[in-house]
């Protein structure tokens, strides 16, 4: 099993308690919200947290292109924010966003500072490659989820 990256709390940025797949929502604002809702519930944000990620998708979108979107509150949302985390839903059909896109993964961040920035990076890694991006577009399993996303050097060999 996948060791999961750490912020300086020793606690997991992303795990399997901030994985979600094959969820059924409506529109991005109930997706947002039930993001935050998973921050919230394993004490990385306050509740206001999630009405900044809200605030903020109405000042911009967060959709990155591909079916993916980075849900996240503002500069002075961090005051809400206990630990960094990293939420992911995967949804069970494609979530009109923004313009026309639809978004079939959302990855919603809280952070004080930079402690996501490993799990961003793989991100972008996987968006680059294709195959990768599809599998966390389609992907029932959680750990394969948290293999694609955490950064190499958590202790897991890429192969």
């Amino acid at each position: 099993m996948t060791t999961p990256s750490t912020a300086d709390s020793g606690q997991a940025l992303l795990s399997q308690d901030l994985v979600r797949l094959g969820v059924s929502v409506s529109d991005r604002h109930e997706a947002i919200t039930m993001a935050g809702r998973l921050l919230v519930d394993v004490g990385a944000v306050e509740p206001p947290y999630v009405e900044a990620m809200l605030e903020r998708e109405e000042a911009m979108s967060s959709y990155m292109g591909e079916g993916f979107a980075l849900p996240h509150g503002t500069d002075a949302s961090r005051a809400h924010v206990n630990r960094a985390a990293v939420a992911f839903l995967r949804f069970a059909a494609p979530v009109e966003w923004e313009d026309g896109e639809e978004a079939l993964v959302a990855v919603a961040v809280a952070a004080t500072s930079d402690e996501h920035i490993g799990v961003l990076a793989s991100l972008a890694r996987v968006l680059s490659d294709e195959d990768a991006a599809q599998r966390l577009r389609t992907t029932d399993d959680v750990d394969e989820v948290l293999a694609l996303l955490l950064p190499a050097d958590d202790g897991k060999e890429s192969s």
